[in-house]
This record gives structure tokens, sequence and C-alpha cells, in this order.
């Protein structure tokens, strides 16, 4: 359950509900590694199309600590492999993430028939928002 504001939620989902970009960073050997990546917000979870065998996804895999960082926001998550893009499970996010990543999403980058392609989503811990001088402090509820 979250434990922030309904402003600092409609401020997520209006900056964060769409197609964008954020840096991710996960562990490797207690070192962080940190890349940019395509992600959408959601309820508390950002999304990402990936692919199952990369790095970000071994490290997740060993280690689900992870950090996000975009436009005035940076917080702590949990990465967790949703599995195959297409599997009937994922469904609605695929649906959603379809319409967030149309610019994009079918110009030959992703492969949805390799069962490889999977859905990451980073479940937020806590994390600190600004926006219009305001400072909005986030912590999720276990």
């Amino acid at each position: 359950m979250a434990n922030w504001s309904p402003e600092a939620e409609r401020i997520l989902s209006e900056r964060f509900g769409k197609d964008n970009v954020i840096a991710l960073a996960t562990v490797e050997n207690g070192a962080p590694q940190v890349r940019y990546v395509n992600a959408y917000y959601e309820n508390g979870a950002f999304y990402v199309i990936t692919y199952g065998l990369s790095n970000k996804m071994r490290q997740l895999e060993k280690d689900p600590q992870a950090a996000i960082a975009g436009e005035w926001f940076t917080a702590h998550g949990i990465g967790e492999n949703l599995g195959y893009f297409g599997k009937p499970e994922n469904a609605a996010i695929a649906q959603k993430l379809r319409r967030a990543f149309a610019t994009w999403i079918d110009n030959g980058h992703n492969d949805f028939s390799d069962e490889n392609t999977c859905i990451l989503r980073v479940r937020l811990v806590d994390g600190v928002l600004f926006s219009h001088g305001m400072r909005y402090d986030l912590v999720f509820e276990a």
C-alpha cells in the first residue's frame, strides 16, 4: 500500500504514465550499474520491456534491489521479472505498454516472438518527488 498523498500520485501519473526515459540502477558485485531505459509508471511501479537475458535482468535475479531516477524524481524499488511479454497473464499491462510506447515499439528493436522478451516491473519502496517547489517523500508500506 502506498503511503503518499493523492497529489504525489497524480504528479507521478502525469509525469511518468507515458513513455519516459529514466535511469535504472542495479547492483553487481556490490557496485551500481546504471543505464537508461524507456519506462511507464502505474500504481507504484515502473514497467520496462527488456530482454530476459540482459545484464540488468541477470543482476536483478541475483539482487532485486533497484534504483531509478527521472525528471525531479529518485526512488528505490524491487525489480521483478514478470516473464514473457506475450503470456496471457501479462496481457493487460502489455496492452498499456503498447499504447505508451506506440511511437517505437514495433520498429524492430523488440522481437515479440522471442520468449525472452519480457516485462520488468520495479515496485517502488521509497522515493523523493519534487514539483513546483514542493517535496513529496514517498514510502511504500508492506
